[in-house]
């Protein structure tokens, strides 16, 4: 399936099952408010397109969350250059050690960025304005019915972008199909439901941490699955990345530790 193909129609059925749980929520919503969460769609589907356009041209998928992730760094950067926010002395200190990371995997091409590098820098601008759009424009609607709203707004975005730019496969096996669904139910349906759920349970500085393994997860699955293996540049990059998202979120991290330490009080 070609890229945007797979993409639009997965979180288009992804949003329509989340709709069944979201539809009472929905009905008392205001139509301002519902408007708004399909607009803050159009900007996911921008930074979904540009996610998937770059996993599709990379040979790493490890390398390639680990450039994702950088969307968590620029977020109080860009709430600085919009919103005129303070970031925290951490961020300062994190993007530099980030910005090696990456040049580092750049060097690791030969001196130059690829393709699949420079699209998942894109994503990763989007998402980190995605966070602060949906902090501000959308801050008292319910998670799951925004959820709802923004997964329907990049399946129709997508799926309509998709069949105007992309060449369609005449016929689809079974068992791509499978995998299609899988992707539905258990990568975009279930994920997007167990999240809203688990931040519900758990304090924000556990949630910060644990998501922000998400690269690493990534890159180790990649290695197990797809036997991805990787370069000492692409080993040091990556763990610069990491490094300066460890120190970004420095403050959640530490307040997990002093949980964890016997005798210790955050």
């Amino acid at each position: 399936m070609p890229p945007l193909l797979f993409i639009g129609p997965r979180f288009l059925l992804a949003g329509l099952i989340l709709l069944g749980f979201s539809w009472p929520a929905l009905r008392r919503m205001p139509i301002p408010r519902i408007r708004r969460g399909l607009l803050i769609g159009v900007l996911l589907s921008a930074a979904i397109a540009f996610w998937v356009l770059g996993l599709h041209y990379s040979d790493l998928l490890g390398e390639s969350a680990f450039i994702n992730s950088l969307g968590i760094l620029l977020v109080p950067v860009v709430a600085r250059l919009l919103f005129g926010d303070r970031p925290p002395r951490s961020t300062w200190i994190a993007l530099p050690i980030a910005l090696l990371g990456f040049a580092l995997l750049s060097l690791n091409a030969g001196f130059r960025v690829e393709a699949s590098q420079l699209l998942m820098v894109c994503a990763a601008i989007c998402f980190a304005l995605l966070l602060n759009v949906n902090t501000r424009v959308v801050r008292n609607v319910p998670a799951l019915p925004l959820t709802t709203l923004q997964l329907i707004s990049v399946g129709v975005v997508l799926t309509s972008l998709s069949l105007v730019v992309e060449h369609q496969p005449l016929a689809l096996s079974s068992s791509i199909l499978g995998w299609f669904m899988a992707s539905v139910l258990l990568a975009s349906s279930l994920r997007f439901f167990l999240q809203i759920k688990a931040q519900s349970m758990t304090t924000p500085s556990h949630a910060a941490v644990i998501l922000t393994l998400e690269a690493v997860w990534t890159a180790l699955l990649a290695a197990w699955w797809f036997s991805e293996t990787m370069t000492l540049l692409q080993l040091l990059g990556c763990s610069l990345i990491f490094a300066a998202l460890l120190i970004n979120r420095w403050y959640w991290v530490r307040k997990v530790l002093l949980r964890w330490l016997p005798g210790q009080t955050p």
